[in-house]
């Protein structure tokens, strides 16, 4: 089949590679200019460069503009992937192909839909994530499904460790997705609106601790926000301080939330939601960076006692 690929970033370059090594054609590539942003910086990976490397016509926008479609119209696919795209796609667009369009979402649809669903999906503690293959409609990631992969979530996981597995299920749904599509067994499943969940896009603030959550929570929350991510962070003594690794205590605290209570295996201990009881454990807090870059031991750095707080006042 004839394929037009649209995509951005690792995902998008992954997807593109997936493509040049199946049996089908690619007749065109669409992708977004490289970009300082937080987010569209990190996992980078060019997919125009590895276009060019194979001699396979490139199309730079930020949208889908008149342009665009019409490119995609010359190039006559029979088929559009998409994985890693940023902007609105018209119904002129996903609709042109004879086999629709079809969009790569790393979760299992229709939970997470939206913005980082890796990552919200470790921060919520759930047991497995994927990758969808659905059609493209008028809806964010709401279109029929056709081949869902999942993956489990192992109890140590970080959220690049889990993304990176989710990249090495590109190359299977792909196969599995085109296959059905031309041999025309294709079996699409519509997707239940009512057990949909929409995240947003992360922010700075989406990184800041919140001491009255669980410290169970807490410590998947670090763990989800691995490098190269914005790291989890906090502020002590006036300074922003970002928590690179933390387990949960063995003993049960009491205090105030935020209050930096003991020293236990290598690291402090940060009361959590309800300390005044004392029924919760704490988040243990084993290593962290300030501002100038410098990592220190957990014990070390809190060794004057004090508070986290949501703020530097």
């Amino acid at each position: 089949m004839r394929i037009v690929s649209f995509g951005f970033q690792t995902w998008g370059r992954k997807t593109l590679q997936a493509l040049i090594e199946s049996e089908h054609e690619v007749v065109l590539a669409v992708t977004h200019p490289a970009s300082e942003h937080a987010y569209k910086g990190i996992w980078s990976d060019s997919v125009e460069e590895l276009a060019r490397e194979h001699g396979i016509p490139v199309h730079l926008t930020e949208r889908a503009d008149a342009e665009t479609i019409d490119l995609v119209k010359r190039a006559e696919p029979d088929v559009i992937v998409v994985n890693s795209w940023y902007t609105w796609m018209p119904r002129e667009l996903y609709a042109m192909p004879p086999h629709g369009t079809l969009n790569l979402h790393d979760s299992l649809l229709p939970k997470f839909t939206g913005f980082s669903p890796v990552l919200w999906a470790l921060i919520s503690g759930e047991s497995e994530f994927g990758l969808t293959v659905h059609r493209m409609d008028e809806r964010l990631d709401a279109g029929d499904i056709l081949v869902q992969h999942s993956l489990p979530i192992g109890p140590d996981a970080t959220g690049t460790e889990l993304v990176l597995a989710g990249l090495e299920l590109i190359p299977g749904v792909l196969e599995e997705a085109l296959g059905a599509i031309e041999s025309g067994t294709a079996e699409w499943r519509p997707q239940s609106n009512s057990e949909r969940t929409y995240f947003h896009k992360r922010s700075e603030r989406d990184s800041r601790i919140d001491w009255h959550w669980d410290a169970v929570d807490l410590e998947r929350f670090v763990r989800a926000l691995s490098e190269p991510y914005p790291r989890a962070f906090s502020y002590y003594r006036g300074e922003k301080v970002e928590i690179l690794a933390s387990a949960l205590s063995e003993a049960r605290y009491g205090g105030t939330p935020g209050r930096v209570v003991v020293v236990e295996g290598g690291g402090v201990v940060v009361c959590g939601p309800d300390a005044h009881r004392g029924r919760n454990r704490g988040l243990l807090i084993t290593r962290v960076r300030t501002s100038d870059g410098v990592e220190y031991d957990g014990a070390q750095f809190f060794a004057r006692g004090g508070y986290l707080t949501d703020s530097p006042a």
